[in-house]
């Protein structure tokens, strides 16, 4: 599968920078690693999804790789937004099997634990295993990694984090059960985003966004246009246009077959579109990974 290029032919001199959304050991950085082969990368951790972006649009970092979508959990919107105002474009994508493990400092014992901390979207992926121990409290954090950083700066005994393998590797944490997860295809597709011009400019797969009229119809022309093109629609999401009068942006991504590109699709959608803009273009991802 072809990957977003290096930046620079004295690659191995120069590491490539990448942000994310979390603490080292998160699941962002097992994407980041797993999507550039595990090649020697400089992981650049942020507190939120706006800062991964900025870091890139201040050249602080080569390249962001951002969650946009949970098998389990659905979309998260603000991450079109942010993407599409950011002017940056999607290059690539990563689906990341997550595999959801509890731990805590060496030597304790289930029966010691009396809290359990992650983030609330790990807890909740977790909630059939966390039930059968009514007993603890469950406390929500920023992120799953930062919450095993915390317990072992801290030495925090009778607490317990829900993150990775990578996580409790890192903070010397052990594992007490792994692979916690309710729902075992529980993937996690990571965006690759950076500047235009860094990225491929080939691909099988494109993400767009535009808004239609209110006219009835109007999102059914569209979709049957891709359909035409034999298009399949993997995805559409609509958010709301911060402009007070409850119009939508949709956005889509589309698989293409050979004989269609960037182009094609926009010249076909134009008459029936507005604000219609192409997010990225760009190799789908496989789903290959465990972490």
């Amino acid at each position: 599968m072809t990957r977003v290029p290096k930046r620079d032919p004295d690659f191995f001199y120069i590491l490539m920078k990448i942000s994310i959304q979390g603490e080292t050991g998160c699941f962002h950085e097992v994407a980041a690693r797993q999507y550039f082969n595990y090649d020697e990368i400089e992981i650049v951790p942020c507190s939120s999804f706006d800062i991964t972006l900025g870091k890139v649009m201040d050249k602080e970092a080569d390249y962001a790789v951002m969650a946009i979508e949970n098998a389990r959990s659905g979309s998260i919107l603000q991450n079109y937004t942010l993407i599409r105002e950011s002017g940056m474009k999607m290059l690539g994508e990563h689906n990341l099997r997550i595999v959801q493990n509890l731990m805590a400092l060496p030597g304790q014992s289930l029966d010691e634990i009396n809290e359990v901390r992650s983030h609330p979207i790990a807890l909740a992926q977790c909630m059939d295993y966390l039930k059968h121990h009514p007993r603890w409290m469950l406390v929500e954090s920023d992120d799953t990694a930062g919450s095993a950083k915390d317990i072992s700066e801290n030495r925090l005994k009778g607490v317990a984090a829900i993150a990775s393998n990578e996580a409790a590797r890192i903070y010397g944490l052990e594992v007490m059960a792994p692979g916690i997860e309710t729902y075992k295809q529980n993937y996690t597709r990571f965006l690759v985003v950076g500047p235009e011009e860094s990225g491929n400019r080939e691909g099988n797969k494109i993400s767009i966004c535009f808004s239609t009229g209110h006219q009835p119809g109007s999102l059914a022309k569209v979709l049957v246009k891709l359909a035409e093109m034999s298009i399949n629609l993997s995805k559409i999401q609509s958010v709301p246009k911060f402009n007070g009068q409850w119009q939508y942006m949709f956005y889509c991504d589309l698989e293409m077959p050979k004989n269609v590109n960037a182009e094609i699709i926009k010249r076909i959608l134009r008459d029936h579109t507005s604000d219609l803009e192409v997010l990225g273009v760009y190799y789908k991802g496989d789903m290959l990974y465990d972490s």
